[in-house]
C-alpha cells in the first residue's frame, strides 16, 4: 500500500510537466509565424515597388542602401542626434511640468477642480499642429520651438498618468508612514515616490513613443535640423527613399528602446511594487 502511494506521488509533478509542455511548445511556432509574416511583408513591398515608379515606392533593397549611406554620413547622423535631443529634452521638460501639475492638487485640493476640469481638458484637446505654429511665431524656426511644441503635447500624458497614480496610493500605507514621521518631504521621498515608480515608468514609456510622432511634425514646420527637416528636404526633391530611411530609423529606435530598455525595467518595477 505504501509503495503504491509512493508510486502515485509523482503523479502531480508529471501532470505539471505535461501541462507546461503544450504551453511552451507553441513558442517556436509563434516566432516562425512572426518571421514568415515579416518575409511576406517584405515580398509584397518588393513586388509593389516593381509595379510602381521608384519615386512613389522604393524597394526594401533601395531603402536598405539608403540607410547604410545615411549612417555613413556624419552630417545626416548629426540630424538624427538632434532629433534624439529634441525628444529627450521635451520628455524631461513635459514630465517635470506634468508632475508639478499633478502634485499641486494632491497637496492643495483647492486647485483640484481648476487643474483637473479646466487646464487638463484644454491642453489635452489643443492640437499639436496648433502648438507647432504658435511655437514658430513665438520662438522662430529653431530647436526651442520644436521642444516647446513637443512638450506641450506630452504634458497632458504626464499629468493624467501621474494623477492616476496619486489617486490610487494605498491609504493605509500612507497613514502608517505619517505615524513614523511628520515630514512631508520624507514621506514623499521614501513612500510616495517608490509607490509611483510603475506609473512614472509607464508614463515615460508612453511619452517616448508619442514624442517621436510629434517630433516629425514639429521639425517639419518649425525646425531647421533633425529628421523632420530631412523629410521636408526629401519631399521637395521627391527623394522617397530618404523619407523611408528616416521612418525606418525611428521605428527601429522606438522598437529597440521599448523592447530592450522600457519593457524589462517596467516589468521589474511592476513585480517589485505589485500588491
Amino acid at each position: 500500500m505504501g509503495q503504491g502511494a509512493a508510486r502515485l506521488r509523482p503523479g502531480p509533478m508529471s501532470s505539471t510537466i505535461s501541462a507546461q509542455g503544450p504551453a511552451a511548445a507553441p513558442a517556436p511556432r509563434r516566432r516562425w509565424a512572426a518571421h514568415l509574416f515579416t518575409l511576406a511583408f517584405l515580398a509584397v513591398w518588393e513586388a509593389a515597388s516593381w509595379a510602381l515608379p521608384p519615386f512613389l515606392l522604393p524597394g526594401p533593397g533601395e531603402v536598405a542602401m539608403g540607410l547604410y549611406r545615411f549612417l555613413a554620413t556624419p552630417h545626416q547622423v548629426w540630424h538624427l542626434a538632434v532629433s534624439i535631443g529634441h525628444v529627450l529634452g521635451a520628455i524631461g521638460l513635459s514630465f517635470v511640468i506634468g508632475a508639478l501639475l499633478a502634485l499641486l492638487p494632491y497637496y492643495f485640493p483647492v486647485w483640484r477642480f481648476a487643474i483637473q476640469h479646466r487646464l487638463a481638458p484644454l491642453i489635452n484637446a489643443f492640437p499639436g499642429v496648433g502648438w507647432t505654429l504658435l511655437a514658430v511665431m513665438w520662438f522662430g524656426i529653431n530647436s526651442g520651438a520644436v521642444i516647446f511644441a513637443i512638450s506641450a503635447v506630452l504634458t497632458p500624458f504626464a499629468l493624467v498618468n501621474l494623477w492616476a497614480g496619486l489617486s490610487h496610493l494605498d491609504g493605509d500605507l500612507l497613514e502608517m508612514s505619517r505615524s513614523y514621521t511628520r515630514s512631508r518631504w520624507r514621506q514623499f521621498r521614501l513612500v510616495i515616490v517608490p509607490l509611483l515608480y510603475p506609473f512614472v515608468f509607464a508614463t515615460l514609456r508612453i511619452m517616448f513613443g508619442v514624442a517621436w510622432k510629434v517630433t516629425l511634425t514639429a521639425e517639419l514646420f518649425g525646425g531647421n535640423s533633425g529628421l523632420g527637416y530631412l523629410i521636408n528636404m526629401a519631399r521637395q526633391d521627391f527623394d522617397t527613399a530618404a523619407i523611408f530611411v528616416c521612418i525606418v530609423l525611428i521605428v527601429m529606435f522606438v522598437y529597440g528602446m521599448d523592447r530592450l530598455v522600457f519593457s524589462p525595467v517596467q516589468n521589474r518595477l511592476s513585480r517589485q511594487y505589485a500588491q
